[in-house]
C-alpha cells in the first residue's frame, strides 16, 4: 500500500469484511491472519494455502479476501452456519476456478476503470448446495398429464408426503377432474387432504416451499411457468419420454427425498430469460405490456403460416447486429441449448455457464451460424420495416402470439433461477443425461493394433494353399 492511512483504512475494511464473512465478533485476531494471507499472495491473485484456492479482489487500491461461496440458501432468511465437518468438506477442493481473475490491473501501468458495477463472481459449481433455514412444510406435486402409467407413483408420493412427513401437498385443480385418477381406489382416502390452485387464477409465490415433478422435462417446463419470480427447489423424476432434465429414478424415493429434506444435496441454477413483449400500441402509450414471462428453455420467433421468410431485425445492447432471413430465430438459454436449439445445430452449454444462445432456423445464409453472447446483454427483436409478413412468438411452447410490425420483444437474463436438485452432482448429471438421452459421442471402438490381421502377410496365401492340396 502507499502509505500507511491506506494502510490503516485497509485494515478497518478488512476487519469489518472479516466479521462479516466468517462471523466473529472481534476483529484483532483475524487482522493478522488476514495480513499474513495478504503476503501470500501469487501474480495471479490466490492465495496459497495447501488445497484452498482464494480469490482477491482489487478495490480502490487495497486488496480484499474472499473466501469459497458458502452453499446457496433457498429463503428469505439466513441460514445458520455449516458445521465444521461440512466446511472442511468444501475446502478440501483441489480444483481452480479458470475465469478472469477479479484483480482488475493488466501489467504494471494498465488497470479497469473503477465503477459500481466493477465486482465480478466466479461461483465455483460444486459450493451450490441446498441448505433449508427451516424445514419445508408445503409441497407442490406436478405430474405428467394424460399418463395413467404415472398415477401409482403419484398417489405413492402424496401419501407419503401426508402420512410419513405431515406435510401440507398442493395439486392442481385440474387433476381432481381426471377420471383415470378419480377411479384409483385409493385416491379416495387422500382427496379431502390435499390443497388446490389454478394456474390462471393463484399465484403460488412464497406458499411452495419444496417441489416434486413426476414425468418427463414438460414438467419442469411447466414447474417454471408457474413460479414468475422466486422457485422453490424442484426435484425432477423420470417417468416420462426423454428425462434429461429429471435425474431421479422413483425407485427409491422415499430415501432420496428424506435425504433432500435433510439438506444433503447439489444444486443446478438453471438461468431462465425474462421476455417482455411490447405492443405498438403499448409503447406509444407507455403502457405496461401484457406478456412480461419467464422462460426456462428458449424464446422462438418464427415465421408462422406464412410461406414467405421472415425477415427479423436483432439488436443487442440497443445495437443493431443482424437481420435474420429464414425460417425464424430460437433465443435460448444454457438448458435449453439441448432443446430446440441443438436440433437448429446449435452447441450445448452446460446450464452453470452464464451466457444466451442465439441460433437460427434455416437461415438463407451459408454463414449464419450460432452465436453466444453474455448472460448481462439484452436483446430487442422486432419485425424488419420491409418484411413481406409478420412474425410468431412461443414462450417455453406455450401463450403463441404475433409478432407484428412495431411490436418489440425484449429479452434478459433473469434474477430468478430454477433450482433444480441435482442426484449426484450438476457436472455428472449433466453429462449423464447427454449420454443417456442424447446418445453423445457413441460410436464403435476402434479396435487395436493387436485385432488386427498380420497386414504384411498376403491375404491370398490360405486360398492359394488350400488349391494346392486339392491338386
Amino acid at each position: 500500500l502507499d502509505n500507511e492511512e491506506a494502510q490503516h483504512d485497509w485494515r478497518i475494511t478488512m476487519s469489518s469484511l472479516a466479521s462479516r464473512r466468517l462471523g466473529m465478533m472481534g476483529a484483532s485476531n483475524e487482522e493478522g491472519a488476514v495480513v499474513k494471507d495478504l503476503e501470500r499472495l501469487d501474480l495471479n491473485g490466490h492465495v496459497s494455502d495447501g488445497d484452498v484456492s482464494e480469490v482477491v479482489e482489487l478495490r480502490e487500491g487495497a486488496r480484499v479476501r474472499y473466501e469459497e461461496d458458502a452453499p446457496v440458501r433457498i429463503g428469505a432468511e439466513s441460514a445458520p452456519a455449516l458445521g465444521h465437518a461440512e466446511s472442511e468438506a468444501l475446502k478440501r477442493r483441489t480444483r481452480s476456478l479458470n475465469a478472469p481473475s477479479p484483480i482488475q490491473q493488466f501489467g504494471p501501468c494498465g488497470r479497469i476503470m473503477k465503477n459500481s458495477a466493477m465486482v465480478m463472481t466466479i461461483q465455483d459449481p460444486a459450493s451450490q448446495r441446498l441448505t433449508w433455514y427451516k424445514p419445508p412444510l408445503t409441497v407442490l406435486v406436478i405430474k405428467k398429464v394424460r399418463d395413467a402409467m404415472v398415477i401409482p407413483p403419484f398417489i405413492q408420493l402424496v401419501k407419503w408426503f401426508i402420512n410419513q412427513k405431515r406435510m401440507v401437498v398442493f395439486v392442481e385443480s385440474a387433476i381432481m377432474d381426471d377420471p383415470v385418477l378419480t377411479r384409483h381406489p385409493e385416491f379416495g382416502h387422500i382427496k379431502e387432504k390435499l390443497m388446490t390452485f389454478d394456474e390462471k387464477k393463484d399465484d403460488l409465490t412464497d406458499k411452495i416451499d419444496f417441489c416434486c415433478c413426476l414425468g418427463g422435462d414438460g414438467t419442469l417446463l411447466y414447474a417454471s411457468s408457474l413460479f414468475q419470480q422466486s422457485v422453490p427447489p424442484i426435484m425432477a423424476f423420470h417417468l416420462g419420454s426423454l428425462g434429461f432434465l429429471t435425474p431421479f429414478k422413483f425407485e427409491d424415493f422415499e430415501a432420496q427425498v428424506t435425504h433432500v429434506l435433510e439438506g444433503h444435496a447439489a444444486l443446478t441454477l438453471r438461468s431462465r430469460l425474462r421476455c417482455i413483449l411490447m405492443k405498438k400500441e403499448e409503447e406509444e402509450t407507455s403502457a405496461k405490456p401484457n406478456t412480461n414471462q419467464l422462460v426456462l428453455n428458449e424464446v422462438v420467433i418464427d415465421r408462422g403460416p406464412s410461406p414467405y421468410l421472415s425477415n427479423i431485425d436483432l439488436y443487442l445492447d440497443g445495437k443493431l447486429i443482424t437481420s435474420v432471413q429464414g425460417d425464424g430465430l430460437i433465443v435460448s438459454t444454457p438448458t435449453g441449448s439441448t432443446a430446440y436449439a441443438v436440433a437448429a445445430g446449435a452447441s450445448m452449454i452446460h446450464p452453470s455457464v452464464p451466457a444466451v444462445m442465439v441460433t437460427p432456423i434455416c437461415p438463407h445464409s451459408l454463414s449464419f451460424r450460432p452465436i453466444v453472447v453474455p448472460a448481462g446483454v439484452e436483446l430487442k427483436i422486432c419485425v424488419s420495416p420491409d418484411s413481406r409478413n409478420t412474425a410468431w412468438v412461443s414462450f417455453d411452447g406455450r401463450m403463441r402470439q404475433e409478432l407484428c410490425h412495431g411490436d418489440s420483444l425484449r429479452v434478459t437474463t433473469s434474477i430468478y433461477p430454477i433450482p433444480s436438485i441435482s442426484a449426484q452432482d450438476q457436472i455428472t448429471d449433466w453429462f449423464d443425461s447427454l449420454a443417456e438421452c442424447l446418445h453423445w459421442n457413441v460410436r464403435k471402438k476402434q479396435r487395436t493394433l493387436d485385432e488386427l490381421s498380420d497386414l504384411s502377410s498376403d491375404p491370398y496365401d490360405e486360398i492359394k494353399n488350400e488349391t494346392k492340396n486339392e491338386t
